[in-house]
């Protein structure tokens, strides 16, 4: 492992990586830039929370994957929605929405209510089961998720996630309609991300604490849904034999349980270059 040429390549192509770190057997033992404190946003890097808050509802039984999201969605709005919408719906698990495996949602959703914008788009054929990435399944899981908790998702997050993670109140969006956005919207700081990476890691154990199920996270983790990137878990990516989350502009914390290693960076780098990935998969993965 070369941390400082990794670091050195940074500079020199003047990335803009707000900070990184480097887990070893899940110990801290490289740093770079601002890790602590200052908070940047995740960008998608939000679904895999949206993911574990699903796996801990999921351990106490207040979800079912295998059931139509409609189930868990408000009453009120299921009744407004015309009869081809709700036949098609039906077919839309949660474990679906969780794999990115529905094939016609537009990117996001918009206007002044985006549960109605969402449950309103078309399903042409809701039983082609192909990957297409979109904003709205990890919404409409985070929507679902508050009324199978019966509470506010954030506050299940904070009480039952953040403060475990001892991440403290951390950024979040929420949509029109006031639920908690679960595709994107939160910042956290690099640390922070490290410690979700820590929890997956572990097989969602954290300082001796199960938060997660074992059997959750290895779904998670797992190729629940072949893409050309390599598969995709629940709202998690497959990366070489372990997996990462993702954000928009390379936010990235790429879990290698084999490798006992976790590489979590927080960047904003809009154009389309591997150039930063190159260089890390070069002189840290490559050399262990």
């Amino acid at each position: 492992m070369n941390f400082d040429a990794l670091i050195k390549d940074i500079q020199d192509n003047h990335w803009n990586v707000h900070g990184m770190e480097i887990y070893e057997d899940g110990r801290l033992i490289h740093q770079y830039g601002h890790t602590i404190g200052a908070r940047f946003p995740i960008y998608s890097a939000t679904k895999t929370i949206t993911s574990i808050a699903a796996g801990m509802a999921w351990d106490q039984g207040k979800i079912d994957l295998e059931q139509s999201v409609l189930a868990y969605l408000p009453s009120e709005t299921v009744s407004q929605m015309p009869a081809e919408q709700i036949a098609a719906f039906r077919e839309v698990t949660v474990r679906r929405l969780l794999t990115m495996s529905v094939s016609s949602f537009p990117f996001r959703p918009q206007g002044e209510s985006y549960l109605n914008f969402s449950l309103a788009c078309p399903i042409p054929d809701v039983q082609a089961r192909t990957f297409h990435y979109s904003n709205i399944p990890a919404y409409l899981v985070g929507v679902a998720l508050t009324q199978a908790v019966s509470e506010d998702l954030f506050q299940y997050l904070n009480r039952n996630l953040f403060t475990p993670l001892h991440i403290e109140n951390p950024v979040f969006q929420r949509c029109p309609d006031g639920y908690f956005y679960g595709a994107s919207g939160m910042e956290l700081s690099v640390h922070d991300l490290s410690q979700i990476g820590l929890l997956l890691y572990h097989g969602g154990v954290y300082e001796g604490r199960r938060l997660v199920s074992e059997e959750y996270v290895k779904m998670a983790t797992d190729v629940q849904q072949t893409n050309r990137e390599g598969g995709y878990g629940f709202f998690l990516w497959k990366y070489r034999d372990g997996f990462r989350i993702s954000g928009k502009w390379k936010q990235k914390c790429y879990i290698l349980p084999a490798k006992k290693l976790v590489v979590t960076y927080l960047s904003h780098i809009e154009e389309e270059s591997c150039g930063l990935t190159a260089s890390m998969e070069k002189h840290i993965i490559s050399q262990l």
